[in-house]
C-alpha cells in the first residue's frame, strides 16, 4: 500500500494527524490501513478480474472492528476502515445479538479461493450496524468480532460505487458490492466515512443495511483539522504540477494580474461605460445576487486585448480553499487556477479532426485541483481533477508524482481541464466528441511556489478573504457562438461554459465551495 506520510510527531498540533478523533459521546475512533486477506473471487466486478475481501489488523489496545474492507482486484491495494473505541460511562459501542447469512458463494460457478460468507450483524435495539463480516466459514463470526454503533451516533448511507458482483453492475438477480458514503457531504454536514462496505442482492434501494457514523463534536468544534501552519506545511508536501500543453496559448495568471493589465467591469444598460478594476477587486459588486447586471471582459484595446488573453504564468497563483469533509475527519485543500481566456474546441470524428471555430472560446476560466488528506495521519488519500463542468476522483497509487509527494496533473489545450496522464482523452462516446490534448512541455507550474489561502471557515479570522472572492457575477459575457449544421450536434457535447451560453462564475458560486466535488457518471 502506498504511504505518503511527512508529518513528524513534533509537527503535529491540536487534534490533526493525532491517530485518533473523538466523535463526541465517549465515541473515539482511529484510521487502519493494514489489512489481512480473507477471501478473493476472480471474476466478475470491474474489468472481471474479481475482488478481495480484507480484515482489519493491528488495531490499537482497546479498539474494535466495525466492519471488513474490499475492493477490486484491478486496482491495487488502497484503502482503510476506521475502527472504534468506546470510552463513556453510556455504552457507544455493543456487540451484535445475532449475524444473519447476507451471502454464499458455495452455488457460485466463478474462479474463487474457498467459498466466501458475508454477514450482517444482527444490533440490539438502539443500535446499527456499519459494516459486515466475512468468513471462509460456514459457521457464524465470534460476537466478539465485530461492534455495532449506538444509533444517535449513526447517520444515513447511501450506495455510489459499484466493486463487485458476480453478474453485472446492479444485476437485479444476484449480489452486488459497493462502496459507501454519508448521504449529506460538505462543509456543514457531519456524516463520517467508514470505508466499509454494502453487500445486497439485487440493485440498491433507499434504505440500506448499514450506516455511516456522525461526528457529535462538529457543530461545537473541529479540532481535528489542520491549523494555518500545517495547511502550509501540507500544500508544501503535496502541492501538485501542472504540465500545460505544449502549443497552450492561453496559460493561467494571478487576478491581480488580470485587473491591472485592463480588465473592466461592465454593468447592464451602461456597456458604453466599462470600469478598469482596482488590482484586489476592491470596487467589484460584493453583494450576493447573480443577477446579470454586472460581468468582466477583456481590455477594449486590440493588442493588450490579445495580450492578456495568453496569461502570465510567471505572474500565476494558486488560491487554496480548506475545508472539512466527512465531519472533519478529512481535509480538502481546492487549489484554483484563473485563466484569462478558454481558447477554441476542435472535435474528433473517429479519424478525423474538425476545428470548431469560436466555439469553445470564453473570457475568464477557473480550474481547480483538490487534495483529499486523512486528519488521522496527514496521508494525501485522493486528488480530484476538474474537467470542465465536473471531474474525477483518483486514488493516490494511480497518479504520477514527481519531486516526492507531488501530483502531476496534465492540462489539456485550449480547455484546461486537467488529467493524470498525457495523450488524448476524448469528450465523447463512440469515438466522436470534443478532443482534450494533454502533453508534457517546458510551461509547468508548481500550484505550491505562489500560493493565497483565500479561505477556511473553520480558521475565523486567521483567513482574510479578497474582495474579488465575493463577486457573485460573471468572469466572462454571455456570447453565443452559432455553429454550422455539421458542426451543430457535435457541440452538444460541450458543457454551457464552453459553449458560452454564459461566462463561468467564480470558485465561491461553484456547487463544490461548500459541497462535495462534482464526479462525472
Amino acid at each position: 500500500m502506498l504511504k505518503i506520510t511527512f508529518l513528524s510527531l513534533n509537527e503535529r498540533g491540536d487534534g490533526f494527524a493525532s491517530g485518533t478523533i473523538d466523535l463526541g459521546h465517549g465515541l473515539h475512533v482511529s484510521e487502519i490501513s493494514s489489512f489481512k486477506k480473507v477471501w478473493t473471487t476472480y471474476q466478475g466486478g470491474p474489468d472481471d478480474l474479481g475482488a478481495t475481501f480484507f480484515e482489519p489488523t493491528g488495531l490499537p489496545e482497546g479498539f474494535f472492528m466495525l466492519g471488513c474492507y474490499c475492493q477490486p482486484n484491478n486496482k491495487p491495494l488502497f484503502g482503510s476502515v476506521l475502527v472504534a473505541q468506546d470510552d463513556s460511562s453510556i455504552t457507544t459501542l455493543k456487540e451484535p445479538r445475532d449475524y444473519e447469512l447476507a451471502w454464499s458463494s458455495e452455488c457460485l460457478q466463478i474462479k474463487q479461493e474457498n467459498h466466501g460468507y458475508i454477514w450482517l450483524p444482527t444490533p440490539h435495539d438502539g443500535y446499527k450496524a456499519v459494516g459486515f463480516v466475512v468468513t471462509t466459514s460456514q459457521d457464524k463470526p465470534s460476537l466478539d468480532r465485530i461492534r455495532c454503533v449506538r444509533s444517535d451516533l449513526t447517520d444515513q448511507c447511501e450506495a455510489y460505487t459499484w466493486i463487485w458482483g458476480p453478474g453485472k453492475n446492479n444485476d437485479t438477480n444476484g449480489l452486488n458490492v459497493y462502496n459507501v458514503r454519508p448521504c449529506k457531504r460538505g462543509t456543514q454536514a457531519a456524516g463520517v466515512h467508514v470505508g466499509t462496505f454494502l453487500a445486497q442482492n439485487g440493485a440498491t434501494t433507499n434504505t440500506l443495511s448499514i450506516a455511516c457514523l456522525i461526528n457529535k463534536n462538529f457543530e461545537t468544534t473541529l479540532p481535528s483539522m489542520p491549523n494555518v501552519h500545517q495547511i502550509q506545511a501540507l500544500i508544501q508536501a503535496y502541492s501538485p504540477y501542472i504540465y500545460f500543453h505544449p502549443d497552450e496559448q492561453y496559460l493561467p495568471s494571478s487576478v491581480n494580474w488580470y485587473f491591472t493589465n485592463g480588465a473592466l467591469l461592465y454593468k447592464k444598460g451602461e456597456e458604453s461605460k466599462p470600469v478598469p478594476i482596482e488590482p484586489n477587486g476592491t470596487n467589484l459588486p460584493q453583494d450576493d445576487n447573480n443577477d446579470g447586471a454586472y460581468w468582466l471582459d477583456l481590455p477594449l484595446h486590440e493588442a493588450k486585448r490579445e495580450r492578456v488573453k495568453k496569461g502570465d504564468l510567471q505572474s500565476c497563483l494558486s488560491y487554496v480553499h480548506v475545508k472539512s469533509m466527512f465531519g472533519g475527519t478529512f481535509t480538502d485543500i481546492s487549489m484554483w487556477v484563473f485563466f484569462p481566456f478558454n481558447g477554441p474546441a476542435r472535435a474528433k470524428v473517429w479519424f478525423i479532426n474538425i476545428p470548431m471555430g469560436k466555439i469553445g472560446e470564453h473570457v475568464g476560466d477557473w480550474e481547480h485541483v483538490t487534495l483529499r488528506i486523512s486528519n488521522f495521519n496527514g496521508e494525501l488519500r485522493k486528488v480530484y481533477l476538474s474537467q470542465h463542468s465536473h471531474g474525477k476522483w483518483v486514488d493516490a497509487p494511480e497518479i504520477e508524482f514527481q519531486n516526492g509527494n507531488k501530483p502531476v496533473t496534465y492540462s489539456s489545450l485550449h480547455g484546461h481541464a486537467f488529467y493524470t496522464k498525457p495523450g488524448l482523452s476524448l469528450q465523447g462516446r463512440f469515438g466522436i466528441g470534443i478532443r482534450n490534448d494533454t502533453a508534457k512541455s517546458d510551461k509547468v507550474m508548481d500550484m505550491g511556489e505562489r500560493f493565497e489561502v483565500v479561505a477556511g471557515d473553520y480558521l475565523g479570522s486567521a483567513i482574510v478573504e479578497p474582495p474579488w472572492l465575493h463577486y457573485a457575477r460573471h468572469w466572462g459575457p454571455t456570447i453565443r457562438y452559432e455553429a454550422n449544421s455539421a458542426l451543430e450536434w457535435i457541440g452538444r457535447l460541450l458543457p454551457n461554459e464552453v459553449l458560452c451560453e454564459e461566462g463561468p462564475t467564480g470558485p465561491k458560486k461553484k456547487i463544490n465551495w461548500c459541497e462535495d466535488e462534482r464526479v462525472k457518471c
